[in-house]
């Protein structure tokens, strides 16, 4: 598809799909881009997991960083009489003045690093105070209705450098909640027609579960249940058959992250695993049926290859049967281009991010987000604390694949 440039802040709006984390987020008006305000440290791990490019492979599309507050960028006001310098020259050009402020900045002492007797201030979802947001490829770009499943991971939730405070608060959520018993909770959760009350529904139709959901609701006992709310939703149109298809389409997904996290030597706290899924029945069933189509065709081009996957396991056979396909392959580019509708070989010289999508029909999504306090650490083996929660994760969509 034709390249698309990273819009400004101007263009953006709010974007009404985030179902966890800080206010604030952003998306373009197609839809193709999705902007978090974030810290320098979590733009830097997308920039140097393009060194890891099979654990890149479970993140977001990383597209850049963008400035979300104008006044940072020293754009003076022609209002303003002049500035002093610090040699004491008045400095009245407007190009003077920038000069002048650019420098001072500079040349100011660093921010304290952050102390463990320092006062920690809970955001309770508020926007993060930041002008630096990251720009990501919209993981509900393509779904009709998307159901979203926000899993925050972990046993402990804070970094090492956070405020004494701050790691009681979350040890005391962890005891609390499923962290301490399955290494993860519901942080959040947005399931079309989830309710046959129409009182109980927003807007566009769902029933969206906030993070109390989680926190004072779920337990050992019955988290099945909350998974169980997510997907089969009959109302939807999603049956048990569709149901289990879905849920075994994200256990082999999670299996599959699991490898990669095992391959991998990282400390990641408060990152989550965020599930999308087609939550319109009809529109679900259609998705299948056109990736089916798609496997068919690049299966007929490169016959002499190895046996091609779907984007989601999920196959239609005659008289409209579900069946699991194989999630391997050596040709999954192929696949996933025609499953895009795209082709490898489309060139375009205008200049742009080259969103390789476009706005066919899709049936889920996995990813692994949130990486404010995530690091590479060499030589200390795989993340299991991470790990213990993706573990458990995919049991659970395992027992409901049955």
């Amino acid at each position: 598809m034709k390249d698309k440039r990273i819009p400004d802040r101007n263009e953006l709006r709010d974007c009404n799909y985030a179902v966890a984390g800080h206010a604030g987020t952003l998306c373009d008006e197609d839809g193709q881009f999705f902007v978090k305000p974030c810290t320098q440290a979590e733009i830097d791990f997308y920039n140097s997991a393009t060194e890891y490019p099979e654990f890149a492979d479970i993140m977001p599309r990383y597209i850049g960083s963008l400035a979300l507050n104008k006044s940072s960028d020293f754009e003076i006001d022609d209002a303003i009489t002049g500035i002093i310098s610090e040699t004491g020259a008045i400095q009245t050009a407007k190009a003077q003045i920038e000069a002048t402020i650019a420098e001072q900045v500079s040349r100011a002492p660093a921010e304290p690093t952050t102390s463990n007797n320092d006062v920690w201030i809970p955001t309770n979802g508020k926007k993060l105070k930041t002008d630096l947001g990251v720009v990501l490829g919209n993981e509900t770009k393509g779904f009709v209705k998307p159901n979203i499943l926000d899993l925050k991971l972990g046993t402990r939730l804070w970094a090492d450098d956070a405020p004494a405070e701050k790691k009681q608060r979350f040890d005391e959520i962890t005891s609390k909640t499923t962290h301490g018993t399955l290494g993860f909770r519901i942080a959040g959760m947005r399931a079309y027609r989830g309710s046959t009350d129409a009182t109980q529904l927003d807007d566009e139709g769902y029933l969206v579960y906030d993070k109390d959901y989680g926190r004072d609701t779920m337990n050992t006992d019955n988290i099945l249940d909350g998974f169980r709310n997510f997907v089969f939703n009959a109302a939807a149109g999603i049956d048990e058959e569709l149901g289990r298809a879905i849920c075994e389409a994200f256990a082999r997904e999670v299996g599959r992250f699991q490898a990669i996290l095992e391959a991998h030597e990282t400390r990641m706290y408060s990152s989550s695993l965020l599930c999308i899924f087609e939550g319109d029945g009809e529109a679900l069933r259609a998705a299948i049926d056109r990736n089916n189509e798609a496997v068919t065709a690049v299966e007929a081009k490169f016959a002499n290859r190895t046996t091609l996957r779907t984007d989601s396991g999920i196959a239609m056979g005659e008289d409209d049967e579900l069946i699991q396909t194989p999630f391997l392959g050596d040709d999954d580019e192929l696949i996933q281009a025609a499953i895009r509708g795209g082709s490898d070989d489309d060139d375009d010289d205008d200049d742009g991010v080259d969103m390789a999508t476009d706005d066919g029909p899709r049936v889920f999504s996995l990813k692994l987000i949130d990486f404010a306090h995530a690091k590479w650490t060499p030589g200390q083996g795989p993340d299991e604390n991470l790990l213990r929660g993706i573990r458990s994760v995919r049991q659970i969509f395992e027992q409901l694949a049955e």
